[in-house]
């Protein structure tokens, strides 16, 4: 499988509803993920997820976007094909006229190969974490990482 690429300005667009069903995907979005619309539209959007991303990074994002607060981080994608891209990804709860959480929107953008330096062997170590102890031995890889950022994610993904 090959890593697939797109341009610095080029901007991935996807919406989903609470559950996490593809509601709308942008034309990039559809072309790196080799889907045709109608095959996506309804789809969990997780049918994009790469085996070697985290599920404990997942495991925060959902719980951060349902608290109704936004969040950022990076992410591998794979295609219909097995092809993969990576991703930095805010993503956003929209909100209805009450103000509850009624679906989601995530913006993505080509990431610096810098961020990507220091992502890609912890995403391994958390991934094999996993493998063999579960999300909680994974847990305790990213708290360790994260004193140095006052324990806190968000803080680590904006310093790269």
């Amino acid at each position: 499988m090959q890593e697939l690429t797109f341009g610095e300005h080029d901007i991935i667009v996807s919406k989903t509803d609470t559950q996490g069903k593809v509601t709308y995907g942008n034309e990039l979005f559809l072309q790196l993920a080799g889907y045709q619309e109608h095959e996506i539209i309804g789809a969990p959007h997780n049918i994009v997820r790469h085996p070697d991303m985290p599920k404990l990074i997942f495991k925060h994002l959902w719980e951060t976007i349902r608290s109704g607060r936004e969040v950022n981080a990076y992410v591998i994608n794979q295609a219909k094909n097995g092809d993969y891209y990576w991703v930095y990804a805010n993503v956003t709860p929209s909100l209805d006229k009450n103000g509850r959480v009624a679906g989601y929107y995530s913006v993505r953008r080509k990431p610096s190969q810098k961020a990507l330096a220091q992502v890609k062997p912890l995403y391994q170590r958390l991934v094999n974490a996993e493998r063999s102890g579960g999300v909680v031995q994974s847990q305790k890889i990213l708290d360790e990482l994260l004193k140095n950022y006052g324990g806190r994610y968000d803080k680590f993904i904006l310093s790269l």
